[in-house]
């Protein structure tokens, strides 16, 4: 998918079905996950400047979207990153320049395996991730980051989780991970490590983040 296509997709996602679109990442393992969540719904925009050589792309003031998530929260999308190539496991996006302080908010969409991130109503960090399969289903829901561990280990597990934001009480976190086709988590989500260093640095304890519960599943490691 082209970025000038996927971000046409996005557009047409936001507007019609509510949603960030991304890749649909094809694997040969696929199967049912144990639960399934209603897309949430959107505002849609009444006008948008897409560019296709352009970083992101911008929502015309006073139109903004709205995502309207399963908490019954409303979030304002002042603008989404512009991609420019097919994302891959491991692959990330990172841009946040221009881009105001203001709150953080996570957005994980578990059917696609893309996380984005938002600070200020623009999205500014999109990857692909590692979820729990159907032993080890990640949860979904409305949490917020309970804590942050930059070095923590798991000796559950016997395994580093670095950068980790710890999202439950019982170790469910996203953390940086070795994000590879096949692969799924114990319940956390994984994200390339990298892209775990930089969305440690802009959460705070306290940040909320969404996971949308999905339908495909992955092979246990």
């Amino acid at each position: 998918m082209s970025g000038h296509l996927r971000s046409l997709a996005i557009v047409i996602a936001i507007c019609a079905a509510g949603g960030l679109l991304a890749p649909t990442l094809q694997r040969s393992d696929v199967r049912a996950a144990p639960e399934a969540a209603k897309i949430p719904s959107i505002r849609p925009a009444a006008a948008i400047h897409p560019s296709s050589s352009g970083p992101r792309i911008w929502y015309a003031a006073g139109h903004y979207p709205e995502l309207s998530l399963p908490d019954g929260r409303r979030e304002v999308v002042h603008s989404v990153l512009n991609i420019a190539k097919p994302m891959h496991f491991g692959d990330f996006v990172w841009n946040d320049e221009r881009i105001p302080q203001g709150r953080v908010w996570v957005r994980v969409d578990l059917d696609r395996q893309i996380l984005s991130v938002f600070r200020d109503g623009h999205e500014i960090g999109s990857a692909v991730v590692l979820y729990g399969g159907e032993k080890y289903a990640t949860p979904a829901g409305s949490f917020t980051i309970l804590r942050k561990d930059q070095h923590y280990y798991s000796r559950t597990y016997d395994a580093p989780m670095p950068y980790a934001l710890r999202l439950t009480d019982d170790g469910v976190a996203i953390h940086g991970s070795s994000v590879r086709e096949g692969w799924a988590t114990h319940g956390c989500i994984g994200t390339p490590l990298e892209f775990a260093r930089l969305l440690f640095t802009v959460t705070n304890k306290g940040d909320r983040v969404v996971v949308l519960s999905g339908q495909s599943g992955q092979k246990k490691t």
